[in-house]
């Protein structure tokens, strides 16, 4: 089964090439595989017509089906039609001309149309003897030196109270899908509040530390502590895909100490045997009768025998205070970086849950 399509002639092409050349909308449109309906009218303007009518398809088939075209040949003009949408420069190929071809040629044209029209507007713009000829601006050294006649930059705006109030959403359109208008309103309310306390640093002369590179749980657990609205908290462990309970611990141990109280609750590591030593050397010297609580340890988890409570080393040299909860270890407190103020602290808090 074959299909022929006529080439077009070299006259054809030339026509065709000036009025793709003439419009840089129709190159475009050709750079991303389109073959837009204007191009096709200006082509035909031109005198070449590019899509192919039906007395331009010669199909041939050796099958004996009676029908012009036979079913192959419909089935391969389908085909064909198929190819065509999807890049129109297998169109083209079928022409006559590839693509490399083809994109040189416009290239070379361009440029050529490029260059007449500089030399046209540069012939335009010679002044003529009666007309003085235009100011070629100010030498650099002169615009250099005319800076230290600038006035003075403005001072630093005063630090505003409290963050600005957000946009608020138009409720009568619906938001596109996707889009949660309540969340994305919790989110400009969060960015306000932190510009702010960047502001704060600046104008202290206090180079505000890089924000850390927190990771998505992270900023999710950073959201819900410093928003504690119940619908903030609430769309955000559904978004999580955490149990709520999880979530709150979690928020619960960033309140006390951001990221590295978080990887205390999260992430037990196992720290130098020396801290152990130390610790227990610092509980019978520090303690009131020399006797301090017996701990278990396990890992940077340290959890006083016999009561539901436990100190956590973190990474920055704190002891972190805990308290079993449901079977759940929770953190209680805010850290501490000697072990016998911390557990002190910790065995007189009151049984009753927070």
């Amino acid at each position: 089964m074959s299909l022929a399509i006529p080439v077009l002639s070299d006259a054809a092409w030339d026509r065709l090439l000036d009025a793709v050349a003439a419009r840089a909308a129709h190159i475009a449109a050709l750079l991303d595989r389109d073959m837009p309906t204007e191009l096709v009218k200006d082509t035909l303007e031109a005198g070449v017509r590019l899509l192919p009518a039906a007395d331009d398809l010669e199909p041939s088939c050796s099958c004996p089906d009676w029908g012009y075209p036979c079913k192959h040949g419909a089935a391969l003009c389908y085909q064909v039609a198929r190819l065509l949408d999807e890049d129109p420069f297998v169109l083209l190929l079928m022409r006559g001309r590839g693509e490399q071809q083809l994109l040189d040629e416009l290239a070379r044209r361009n440029a050529a149309r490029a260059a007449s029209q500089t030399a046209a507007s540069a012939s335009a713009s010679v002044p003529s003897p009666r007309t003085p000829a235009p100011s070629t601006g100010t030498p650099a050294r002169e615009a250099f030196a005319a800076r230290a006649d600038l006035p003075p930059l403005p001072g630093l705006p005063p630090l505003p109270e409290r963050a600005g109030h957000p946009p608020v959403f138009e409720a009568s359109r619906s938001a596109e899908p996707g889009i949660d208008p309540e969340a994305l309103q919790t989110l400009a309310v969060d960015a306000a509040e932190r510009a702010r306390r960047q502001l704060a640093a600046a104008l202290a002369d206090d180079t505000p530390p890089d924000p850390p590179d927190l990771t998505e749980w992270q900023d999710a657990v950073r959201i819900a502590a410093e928003h504690p609205q119940t619908e903030v908290f609430a769309r955000i462990a559904k978004s999580t895909g955490r149990p709520p309970i999880e979530l709150a611990q979690a928020v619960r141990a960033w309140s006390y100490g951001g990221m590295t109280a978080l990887a205390v609750l999260e992430d037990p590591w196992t720290p130098d045997p020396s801290v152990l030593n130390r610790a227990r050397a610092s509980l019978a010297e520090d303690w009131a009768d020399g006797r301090p609580p017996q701990l278990r340890a396990w890992r940077n988890r340290f959890t006083v025998v016999g009561r539901d409570r436990q100190l956590r080393y973190g990474r920055d040299g704190r002891w972190y205070p805990y308290r079993k909860e449901d079977g759940a270890w929770w953190p209680i407190g805010r850290p501490d970086p000697d072990p016998a103020t911390a557990l002190a602290a910790l065995l007189e808090l009151q049984d009753h849950r927070s």
